[in-house]
């Protein structure tokens, strides 16, 4: 899967704890896994943590933080059949949403809202919510 895109900067970015030996391209969708700490998301349902505003590669055993953005817009892949505008999305795997349900609320895994329908590259634009 792709990494997010922004198409809108910003404004909430939180500093997130992140293991040594991470390697995070930009874009990606984190999930929190601890107390103020994050890795890749890899599965539905996973806690979102916000979008990784910066690159973390793994030989920069010195970093142990991460700027992870909490609202502003990106396109980001789609692991559902059909998003339609203005339905709230979760993670849906590695850098990927789909259509939040109830639990999701419960789980902490809601991303935010879509702006726009799924389009035929199984992308989505998503504003997120600044949870």
């Amino acid at each position: 899967m792709a990494v997010a895109v922004q198409i809108e900067a910003p404004r909430i970015i939180v500093r997130r704890t992140v293991s040594s030996s991470a390697a995070i391209p930009k874009g990606t969708v984190m999930k929190l896994t601890d107390e103020n700490t994050v890795e890749a998301s890899a599965a539905n349902d996973d806690p979102f943590g916000g979008i990784a505003v910066e690159e973390k590669v793994s030989t920069e055993t010195d970093v142990l933080t991460i700027g992870c953005a909490m609202d502003g817009v990106f396109d980001i892949d789609s692991t559902a059949a059909a998003i339609t505008a203005g339905q709230m999305v979760n993670i849906g795997g590695a850098n990927a949403v789909l259509v939040a349900d109830e639990a999701a609320w419960v789980l902490g895994s809601v991303v935010g809202k879509a702006e726009e329908t799924r389009d035929t590259d199984n992308r989505v634009r998503v504003r997120l919510m600044g949870f």
